[in-house]
């Protein structure tokens, strides 16, 4: 009797074994492509608001073309072949978000609108 214990609670250590691998070898790191990062940084400057609360066409037409180059982004990863065309369509995207508010915000500053921002010192 104890020894078809013993076989039994072995056999059961012996499964939980894979099914603990398993999770950890799904949540691997993996690593991330340079052009990724940029465009995850300059994805984080995507404004949420208008500058100075000014809801004007130049506003809608940002966040219209922020809307489609996030859109444009998913379709060139999903037809993406090699890595190549990854980094490619990371490069396009970051490229594209950088140079939407680069206009947004040269045409907002004509207007006599800056873009706040917040200095700390002696941190």
């Amino acid at each position: 009797m104890n020894q078809t214990k013993n076989l039994r609670n072995r056999l059961v250590a012996l499964a939980a074994v894979p099914a603990v691998a398993i999770p950890v070898a799904a949540f691997a790191v993996q690593p991330i492509m340079y052009e990724e990062s940029v465009a995850r940084q300059e994805e984080a400057l995507i404004f949420q608001n208008p500058i100075g609360g000014v809801q004007n066409s130049k506003w809608y037409d940002y966040r219209i073309n922020v809307n489609e180059s996030q859109k444009e982004l998913a379709s060139d990863l999903r037809h993406s072949t090699d890595i190549e065309d990854r980094r490619d369509a990371w490069e396009e995207y970051a490229t594209e978000l950088h140079s939407e508010r680069g206009k947004y915000v040269k045409y907002m500053s004509k207007r006599g609108y800056r873009v706040p921002n917040v200095y700390f010192e002696n941190l």
